[in-house]
């Protein structure tokens, strides 16, 4: 049966069994079979990877592999300049906008918070999972890797942390965001831009001591929320201020 050798590197190797991690594997291959339906059959989905050489050339997913060939599968780049190889993707919108699944709410609302166009809703279904992401040209942010290799997905991140706050920071670094972050712009409720409003306007909507104590407030308009610089803000604030340090901080030292 003819065979084909093949690497994965880098972040990739999480998608795989401990003894194939960081080695070449000898893999069977069926005829005219795709490095793409290889890849996934191994477990990796598509949207993980920005790079493919077969024997030292740039392939796209199409490429059917032959007996012998040597696979190189790589992820995506964000500090090394590989302009000269044609990327699998083109790079993302210059500000993503996210589609999250069902099992990460708090994320969702960590990523509202910063500033990021978020859908999310609790009985949102695969299907319309990777139809929003499609139509809606938005990354798909899920832990259910058979979402990210359906077709359909052409742009997602496999979210690996289980504690929210990690998993905001892997989304931030994986796009590259930290110059991106737009704190306390968006609803946390329903994902729209807030407005200033006015307390005069709406005071009817105030508890008491609230109406008293602060000057400043925001308002959705539309769902309606209003937001003020209460504990909440404080330690949303905080939780900005952690992000940013992570950008510099070695992964060793990182803690939920």
């Amino acid at each position: 049966m003819p065979n084909a050798f093949i690497r994965f590197y880098a972040e990739l190797n999480d998608f795989l069994p401990a003894p194939q991690r960081q080695t070449t594997s000898v893999v069977p291959i069926q005829i005219n079979t795709t490095v793409k339906h290889l890849i996934e059959s191994l477990g990796v989905p598509h949207t993980e990877i920005d790079l493919i050489l077969v024997n030292g050339e740039a392939v796209d997913f199409t490429y059917r592999v032959q007996d012998g060939d040597r696979i190189s599968v790589y992820p995506v780049f964000e500090s090394l300049n590989i302009a000269p190889v044609t990327r699998l993707w083109k790079r993302p919108l210059r500000r993503p906008r996210f589609v999250a699944d069902t099992h990460l709410g708090r994320l969702a609302a960590y990523l509202r918070m910063t500033g990021f166009d978020t859908l999310y809703r609790n009985d949102y279904s695969d299907n319309e999972l990777a139809s929003l992401s499609q139509s809606e040209n938005r990354i798909l942010l899920t832990r259910d890797r058979g979402l990210l290799k359906r077709n359909q997905v052409t742009h997602g991140f496999f979210i690996r942390h289980d504690e929210p706050f990690l998993q905001l920071v892997s989304v931030i670094e994986r796009f590259d965001l930290h110059n991106d972050l737009q704190p306390f712009t968006r609803c946390l409720s329903c994902n729209n831009l807030l407005d200033k409003a006015r307390k005069e306007d709406i005071l009817d909507r105030l508890p008491v001591n609230t109406a008293q104590t602060f000057v400043e407030f925001k308002i959705c308009q539309s769902c309606g929320k209003v937001y003020w610089k209460g504990s909440h803000y404080n330690r949303m604030s905080a939780m900005i201020n952690r992000l940013q340090s992570f950008r510099k901080m070695p992964v060793e030292k990182r803690k939920g």
